[in-house]
């Protein structure tokens, strides 16, 4: 009897998981156009119905902001597309964004009871799939809002954390107002993301959504300079902060003043938000380098060195201390990397940048290193190889090492407690700060994460600042 459950159950099993289109390397890799193409209907339903639609689905408690998994792709798989957005909605107001940029293949789909043969359900392309054809139907659903309650919210940052707090706070019947501090909104999702990842127009109308549902946006807004947070404090019954984490990091080795050393912030925001990429349509160009070096192994690293090949870098370098092994990027932006010419340049440390007599970098000084023993992070720590010093002839390097929150916001506010990191300080449950009537969530709390981390500690402060705006009787 056994024996033919076993079998009935592999007769179940599908581990054809669908691929999805791209462009090819060659093409892409001269052009800003997103690189991924999408499912086709017949692509998506035919994923969808690897689901084995399990009675205790592992994936949702993968999933930072509880979509009901199973539930939507259950409707992509009968072909029911709103029923499969509105759902996904319920949980996640920003679904074309996380079904391009989350790392679900660390979350939900390494929950997938397929995971164990190596095949899990492609959750995140069939969340793209389901936002995508919102679009192509024309057919946008706006939910029903509760009354007015008369409490007025300020959402300070435009990026996840913020897009999240504001889209359920104001369906809850709170008046909200966005504020951000630079001409565009979207945070990182516009100026830290480049177009052939995540296009602008898929951000952009993830914030008209939000501003449909009566969300205010005001940009060019400075909160710590133009007004403080106290001084908002004034004007609203609560406020959340979820700025993020925009202050680089340097390496702190000689040279990094040269020109031509940028730091991955700039590199991207000049590209994305300044429209780098079409000079000389543009006002703010990138010089065109020829030899590009980037330092670190993350997403951001990736983002850079694939930028900088699309800007006619005839050699562009990923320089990591690591093995590819330990690389923290997505695989799947490793191997898109890798298939555009980026060339990866493992068990390397920059000690140094050399630059010529008119201040321009023109060489960087390596050190060989090698794999010891793993170190707190639980990779292997890279350990310097003494008198292994070799020289790279190199006219730009972008530093992608990592972020920290800027500091603007805590050293405006002298009651707001901060970490040792520059991190605000916030209940991990409820994102409360020390300052009544403050919340905080996002990369302003844990540092530098992803999208969907963000999302979801949104959604938790969101539950508790209306927990206490339903509660209070301040007017």
């Amino acid at each position: 009897m056994r024996g033919n459950l076993k079998m009935k159950e592999k007769k179940t099993l599908d581990l054809n998981r669908q691929e999805m289109p791209k462009q090819s390397p060659h093409i892409r890799r001269r052009n800003f156009k997103e690189v991924a193409f999408g499912y086709t209907p017949e692509l998506a339903i035919a994923e969808a119905k690897r689901c084995l639609q399990c009675k205790k689905p592992f994936c949702v408690e993968g999933c930072p902001v509880d979509i009901n998994i199973p539930g939507f792709i259950q409707c992509i798989a009968n072909e029911e597309y709103t029923g499969a957005i509105r759902m996904l909605k319920e949980k996640n107001c920003l679904p074309a964004v996380c079904g391009r940029v989350c790392p679900q293949e660390e979350q939900c789909e390494q929950r997938c009871v397929l995971n164990k043969k190596g095949a899990p359900v492609a959750i995140g392309r069939l969340e793209r799939f389901a936002a995508e054809m919102e679009v192509i139907k024309a057919h946008i659903e706006m939910p029903e809002i509760d009354p007015p309650t008369g409490k007025k919210v300020a959402v300070v940052g435009s990026g996840p954390a913020g897009i999240t707090v504001a889209g359920d706070l104001i369906m809850l019947g709170h008046e909200v107002t966005m504020y951000e501090a630079l001409h565009e909104a979207g945070g990182v999702l516009t100026y830290g993301i480049p177009e052939f990842r995540l296009p602008k127009a898929v951000v952009q109308r993830e914030i008209n959504y939000i501003q449909k549902l009566g969300v205010k946006l005001i940009t060019n807004f400075v909160v710590g300079k133009t007004k403080t947070l106290k001084q908002l404090l004034d004007q609203y019954h609560a406020i959340f902060i979820g700025t993020g984490a925009g202050l680089p990091w340097f390496m702190n080795i000689p040279g990094e003043n040269l020109n031509g050393v940028y730091s991955a912030n700039e590199y991207l925001t000049r590209m994305n938000l300044m429209g780098g990429f079409q000079y000389p349509r543009s006002s703010t160009p990138i010089k065109k380098h020829k030899r590009v070096a980037v330092f670190g192994g993350g997403n951001v690293a990736m983002d850079c060195a694939r930028t900088a090949a699309r800007l006619g870098a005839e050699k562009a370098y990923i320089v990591y201390r690591r093995s590819r092994q330990e690389l923290p990027a997505r695989l799947e932006e490793v191997e898109n990397a890798e298939e555009e010419g980026i060339i990866f340049q493992f068990l390397t440390l920059p000690t140094k940048l050399i630059g010529n007599e008119n201040g321009w970098i023109k060489e960087i000084e390596c050190l060989k290193m090698r794999l010891g023993e793993p170190d707190d992070s639980g990779r292997r720590r890279p350990i310097p190889i003494e008198g292994s010093e070799y020289i790279m002839p190199m006219d730009a390097c972008i530093i992608a090492i990592g972020n920290s929150p800027n500091p603007l916001i805590p050293d405006t506010t002298p009651d707001l407690e901060v970490s040792w990191r520059g991190t605000i300080v916030a209940d991990e449950e409820t994102g409360k700060t020390s300052i009544d009537r403050v919340w905080a969530g996002g990369d302003i709390v844990t540092g530098a994460a992803t999208v969907i981390l963000a999302m979801g500690a949104g959604r938790k402060a969101t539950l508790s600042m209306h927990d206490y705006l339903s509660k209070s009787k301040q007017k």
